[in-house]
């Protein structure tokens, strides 16, 4: 939500301020370290073991060994094997947020949601861990807008690291549980191909658990590894079939080279007619609409979606090399924010448009100097006052009212 024209100017410098801090250390960076933060807390005995085995001046050679990882698992009872997973998986989906990816959000919430219940029955007089887990959600839920990449690389950054870990904890695990399989495993060797196996969920049988905690923790290297590759093919799949393959289905590709085009943001009534008549002379368009808005522009129109006041929005379509970018939105607080943010990534001959609905507003819209303000109720309001008048109206009269001149800071 942004402030209206009315908000005070402190409100507004500070709102400014807000938003160039989101782009030095942007809102899904911390919601990625409250993530880490809370997996954590769910390792903090293992990694406390660890510690008490090495000392605190051990090198990361010995925070790596078969001890320090011996120590590590041996402070997870039976009953805690739950704790773990769900601390390695926050570890893991964290990354996940960093970039954004909408996969990770979702297993996250998953994870976090888990992480709440686990907190209030093993809470031991720690009930704030599960409402500080909980209201890590309710953040998570309330930005989810901000986890909306599916990219190829995102997809695949994340594919390989949460293999990766997987495959850690498998071998890691089956070594420290070795001695309870038949036969007996006692090696890397044997331990990477028994967690190869597992993780496949091929099962050829000739290495099996003989106690439960064996068997429990197979189990949970065969769900894990389902899931794991499930999820990997969605996110590394999902990207080419959501992406390419639709735009080659529809017949057309997404620019991805723009220039000497138009941009246009908004959804109102007089966005849709600009776009169609500038379209009629021929002209290259690239529309901005909010997430939260249907596209009402043809099936073949070059439409993002996005945050228009934003810059790293326009900055993605194309406003360094735009002829003009219209804010044309139906919010005249949404239309100063959106010419503020253009003046940060235009290109030198790049004019920036204005609309203002209210014409009240008028001269607060003129403080963020656009090239051109269009005030269509001024213009109307003098037009049918001059036709009642019987007054002329001529073309100064309207390009002074369509076209009022901004006062330049």
């Amino acid at each position: 939500m942004h402030p209206n024209l009315n908000t005070p100017p402190k409100i507004l410098k500070l709102h400014q301020a807000l938003k160039r801090l989101n782009t030095i250390f942007p809102l899904h960076w911390l919601l990625a370290i409250l993530v880490a933060i809370n997996g954590y807390v769910l390792l903090q005995p293992g990694i406390d073991a660890a510690r008490s085995l090495q000392g605190e001046s051990a090198s990361w050679r010995h925070w790596i060994s078969l001890e320090s990882l011996d120590a590590f698992l041996n402070s997870f009872g039976l009953v805690e094997v739950p704790r773990l997973m769900l601390g390695a998986g926050l570890q893991i989906m964290a990354i996940g947020l960093i970039f954004r990816a909408r996969i990770a959000w979702s297993f996250s919430v998953l994870l976090l949601l888990g992480t709440g219940v686990f907190f209030i029955w093993r809470t031991n007089g720690h009930e704030t861990l599960a409402v500080y887990t909980f209201m890590l959600t309710a953040l998570l839920l309330v930005y989810w807008r901000r986890f909306d990449r599916s990219s190829l690389i995102a997809g695949s950054l994340f594919t390989l690291i949460s293999v990766l870990s997987l495959l850690i904890y498998a071998i890691f695990g089956s070594l420290y549980l070795g001695p309870e399989f038949n036969p007996p495993i006692t090696d890397g060797t044997t331990a990477f191909y028994f967690s190869i196996v597992s993780m496949s969920t091929v099962g050829f049988g000739d290495i099996t658990p003989q106690t439960g905690a064996a068997r429990l923790f197979t189990t949970s290297v065969i769900i894990l590894g389902i899931t794991v590759f499930a999820t990997s093919v969605s996110a590394i799949a999902g990207p080419i079939l959501s992406g390419n393959l639709k735009r080659l289905v529809s017949g057309k590709l997404n620019k991805t080279m723009r220039k000497n085009h138009i941009i246009i943001a908004g959804v109102s009534p007089l966005a849709q007619s600009v776009y169609q008549a500038l379209r009629e002379k021929e002209h290259e368009i690239t529309v901005i609409i909010p997430p939260e808005h249907a596209s009402p522009y043809p099936e073949n129109a070059d439409v993002m979606t996005g945050d228009p006041t934003d810059s790293e929005t326009l900055r993605l379509a194309g406003a360094e090399k735009a002829r003009y970018i219209l804010a044309l939105r139906i919010d005249d607080a949404e239309n100063a924010f959106i010419i503020l943010a253009a003046r940060e990534v235009k290109g030198p001959d790049t004019k920036t448009v204005a609309l203002v609905n209210l014409a009240a507003h008028k001269n607060k819209i003129r403080q963020v100097a656009p090239d051109i303000l269009i005030s269509l109720q001024s213009l109307g309001a003098e037009v049918l006052a001059r036709t009642i008048s019987g007054e002329p109206i001529d073309n100064t009269m309207i390009t002074n009212l369509l076209f009022a001149e901004p006062t330049r800071s």
